[in-house]
């Protein structure tokens, strides 16, 4: 491949099988559930947003 032009590269990715995975997944899972039901942060975006001139 090096002949080609290609390079070797190291990519990390996270190990899913452990509990801290799955306790931050899960974390993550019931803030998206709940997301409906917790306005508050999006009527702050509002209150400190402007209109983009187009």
């Amino acid at each position: 491949m090096r002949a080609q032009g290609y390079r070797p590269v190291q990519v990390w990715v996270p190990d899913v099988g452990t509990e801290q995975f799955a306790g931050e997944a899960h974390r993550q899972s019931a803030a998206v559930a709940d997301a409906d039901r917790n306005t508050d942060d999006q009527d702050f975006i509002q209150a400190v947003s402007v209109e983009w001139d187009e």
